[in-house]
């Protein structure tokens, strides 16, 4: 019994400021995806897994096609380049870090990565497309910064060796995260070996005009 005069204090739900739940419906939108095809994602049940009414997804995102974009667009997001200590030392030590940086990015959101980066969401959405097209191209920059390529002549062709590098990465994603038939261990081993044969031997080549 409350004592006389005071008032009773009962729990409140903290109301959450609009980026917070922006952030809140997107995250859960993020495992839902991860976890079944899109067409099997209902809006009406994201609203409920993330705590809120149906309009607010429609409020903060549009249609459950624009929530899928706004999905991709999170997967494929990098850290600012100020936010990122680029590897020093020899080449391996480079290449290491640098493959470790893939499967952390990788590792953070498992299988929607995954299926986002292999196109299991809308099919063959050319906004979808375009989005990971230049999301490839900002991750081809930033690998070739981080390993001690960046600022040649050949840029051009040297980002297309790490676009072609970055399809081996997504295959051996699916087998790590996906099929688990590899390790994270293993698949370090097997995206390190290809990397270092192409920052000594094939990039190499192409900076020389070979």
């Amino acid at each position: 019994m409350a004592p006389t005069g005071a008032v009773a204090e009962t729990p409140r739900r903290r109301r959450l400021e609009p980026d917070e739940r922006r952030a809140q419906i997107l995250a859960c939108a993020i495992d839902m995806f991860g976890e079944r095809p899109y067409a099997a994602v209902s809006t009406a049940e994201l609203a409920q897994r993330a705590g809120v009414a149906r309009g607010l997804i429609n409020h903060y995102f549009g249609n459950k096609r624009d929530l899928y974009l706004a999905v991709v667009r999170r997967m494929v997001t990098l850290p600012r380049i100020d936010d990122m200590v680029v590897p020093t030392g020899t080449d391996r030590e480079r290449v290491d870090a640098s493959v470790r940086w893939l499967l952390d990015t990788i590792a953070e959101h498992g299988s929607t990565w995954v299926k986002v980066t292999s196109h299991e969401g809308v099919g063959d959405d050319p906004e979808v497309q375009q989005i990971l097209d230049q999301a490839d191209d900002a991750a081809a920059d930033r690998m070739l910064l981080m390993v001690g390529m960046s600022g040649s002549a050949h840029g051009a062709e040297l980002r297309a060796l790490v676009r072609a590098y970055g399809g081996l990465v997504k295959v051996a994603g699916r087998e790590w995260i996906v099929r688990r038939t590899l390790d994270r261990d293993q698949v370090h081993a097997l995206l390190a070996d290809m990397l270092m044969t192409l920052v000594t031997e094939t990039m190499p080549k192409i900076d020389r005009g070979r």
